[in-house]
């Protein structure tokens, strides 16, 4: 899922990348191919639409720094707020050390990297001294 969303919004980045100046149909129309791949990311619209918003707000207000093109503001505009969606902080995994064992459960639609994702997990917490055993549940 991560990886189809990265393609898409470097294709999006690279469109922007030829030109010299952007202008608001330029920005208008990156920003709704960004909102295309968050959507087809299963991103929920009332997560992406404020997204969208705020990041378009900014880009036409955005000055343009000295060292960076345009289209390289209109990337560090999109990464500055996926930062604050996603969180500035790391999150710790808090397992009851009381409670064993301890259960996780990833929930997501066929191909959204489940598997990857509990096997790097796996893998951290055995890292991390625990040891952990993947069980696949299906319906």
């Amino acid at each position: 899922m991560f990886d189809n969303l990265q393609d898409q919004l470097q294709e999006v980045f690279d469109d922007l990348r030829g030109k010299g100046r952007l202008t608001e149909g330029d920005i208008s129309a990156a920003m709704r191919r960004v909102r295309m791949a968050l959507l087809e990311a299963d991103v929920s619209f009332k997560v992406v639409k404020p997204f969208i918003t705020h990041c378009t707000e900014r880009c036409m207000q955005a000055d343009v720094l000295e060292s960076l093109t345009p289209a390289q503001n209109v990337i560090k505009v999109v990464l500055e707020e996926l930062t604050v969606l996603l969180g500035e902080t790391d999150s710790k995994l808090d397992l009851a050390p009381n409670k064993q064992p301890n259960v996780i459960m990833l929930v997501g639609l066929q191909g959204s990297g489940k598997t990857t994702a509990a096997a790097k997990l796996a893998y951290l917490l055995k890292r991390d001294g625990h040891n952990p055993l993947l069980v696949a549940c299906d319906v």
